[in-house]
């Protein structure tokens, strides 16, 4: 009930506020999406500028620590109190519905804390976005533009996220099994005449787990927001009896997005990401 409260208090948040289609005085919500360097940093050819997706990955990285320290800091002790309870919650998830089913009980110990940790800060970062924020880098008669952005919905982070997988994936594969036998057992035993072709798809199937745990992330993220941005836009652009029933229907997809939507991306991404490893360190499997 209190989940459903604050959610609905943060929809009428957004509503409310002014929609940064009225500072421009037209509406497109692929200018949500839109990227000015805020702090420019350019070292050569490599862009290190300070932006509003790298703000927002701060803060979902500050946030995430405070989430672990006040939820996993506790004594054992039953009956502890809700923060136990949380606590106990998420390592529960990341250990049992996360981590062994995708580790081999021999790497648990190493990869637990990476795919938890990983888990926690895509949920955390999702989550963010869904909260109305003055950093649009807009104003509206000189008060900032609330907005809703989320990190995740700009495909160089998801990338970003996938990579580091991606290396850590053939680096346990490699460290684990040799480099001769690790890259053996991507080829099926097929006949040999087979194997010019057979290689290059296996080598493109393991560049596309890369691209499918990026897009996958990127593409539910931008959706999802390019949907509640665009109803909310129809309610000012209407301005009529017309914009109520979109009132709901915004209220809706900010709801599903909220409560299914972001969940579900961050476990899909830990949990794939822990099968990818697994399945390197183990590949017999």
């Amino acid at each position: 009930m209190r989940l459903a409260r604050l959610t609905a208090a943060l929809v009428g948040v957004v509503l409310a506020l002014p929609a940064t289609a009225l500072g421009r005085g037209e509406f497109d919500p692929s200018h949500e999406f839109e990227l000015h360097d805020w702090v420019p940093i350019h070292l050569g050819p490599l862009d290190l500028s300070i932006n509003k997706a790298v703000v927002y990955l701060l803060m979902g990285a500050v946030l995430t620590c405070l989430l672990g320290i006040l939820t996993m800091r506790w004594k054992v002790v039953p009956y502890a109190g809700r923060r136990q309870a949380v606590g106990e919650l998420l390592y529960d998830i990341a250990q049992t519905q996360v981590a062994e089913q995708g580790l081999p009980h021999k790497a648990i110990r190493l990869w637990f804390p990476y795919v938890a940790s990983l888990m926690l800060f895509i949920w955390v970062v999702n989550m963010l976005g869904f909260i109305p924020l003055p950093l649009t880098g807009e104003t509206w008669n000189g008060i900032p533009v609330w907005g809703i952005y989320a990190a995740t919905s700009s495909m160089s982070v998801t990338l970003a996220l996938a990579l580091v997988t991606f290396v850590f994936t053939h680096y346990e594969g490699i460290r684990w099994n040799g480099v001769r036998r690790y890259f053996r057992s991507w080829i099926p035993d097929v006949p040999k005449a087979l194997l010019p072709m057979i290689v290059p798809i296996e080598i493109l199937s393991q560049l596309m787990r890369l691209v499918s745990l990026s897009v996958r992330l990127y593409a539910n993220m931008l959706a999802g927001h390019i949907l509640i941005l665009t109803f909310i836009g129809l309610i000012f652009v209407f301005e009529t009896l017309v914009a109520v029933p979109l009132v709901g229907i915004s209220a809706v997809f900010y709801i599903f997005e909220v409560v299914i939507v972001v969940s579900i991306q961050a476990f899909i991404f830990a949990i794939l990401s822990a099968i990818y490893i697994g399945s390197a360190i183990e590949p017999e499997h």
